[in-house]
């Protein structure tokens, strides 16, 4: 008896990669790829040349600092977030009154200095209630000047909208009260300094 021969038996594959670059596809479609969040800063223009030191009357700087664990120190005392917006207001609506304060709203300066290990969420709501302090400002100056209630939800619609009238207001407003605010290099690590 002869032998019989035996056929190879095996799975053709030559679908598989057309099946995998198929899966592949679908996961790429369907999947949500999380979006990085920032804040939106306008930078200043960069300074044609050499840029000479500028010399600052300390009285406008108003100095917030904050530590690895989170903790704020305000002026040079320990603070807590719920005193930025009223301490904000007051520094730069001084116009002078307030030796410690600053001379004008045009010549505040707020210093936000973190550390490496300061977390983002307490930085930003630093920077939040520091915006806060200038929006009320902003509305309550437009309802002096306007002779109408200017609630600051009011303030932010008109910031938003594109009318000639709305932007005429945002930057008197803005005018009156600019945001100078001065990021510090972070010092340190975990605390380190």
């Amino acid at each position: 008896m002869g032998k019989k021969k035996r056929d190879d038996v095996g799975v053709n594959a030559s679908s598989m990669a057309d099946i995998a670059f198929l899966l592949l596809i679908f996961f790429l479609v369907t999947t949500r790829i999380a979006s990085e969040k920032g804040v939106y800063r306008d930078l200043a223009p960069k300074p044609e040349g050499e840029v000479p030191p500028v010399e600052l009357n300390k009285r406008n700087v108003y100095k917030i600092i904050i530590n690895s664990s989170n903790e704020l120190l305000i002026e040079g005392d320990e603070g807590k977030m719920s005193q930025i917006k009223k301490e904000i207001k007051a520094h730069v609506n001084n116009y002078g009154a307030d030796p410690e304060l600053s001379v004008s709203p045009k010549d505040a300066i707020i210093s936000i200095k973190t550390d490496r290990g300061t977390d983002y969420t307490t930085y930003l709501t630093v920077l939040d209630e520091i915006l806060q302090g200038y929006n009320e400002l902003r509305a309550e100056y437009l309802t002096r000047e306007l002779g109408e209630k200017i609630t600051v939800d009011d303030f932010l619609e008109i910031s938003r909208q594109d009318t000639q009238v709305n932007k005429d207001r945002y930057t008197l407003a803005k005018n009156k009260y600019p945001l100078n605010v001065s990021d510090a290099e972070p010092t340190g690590s975990g605390g380190a300094k």
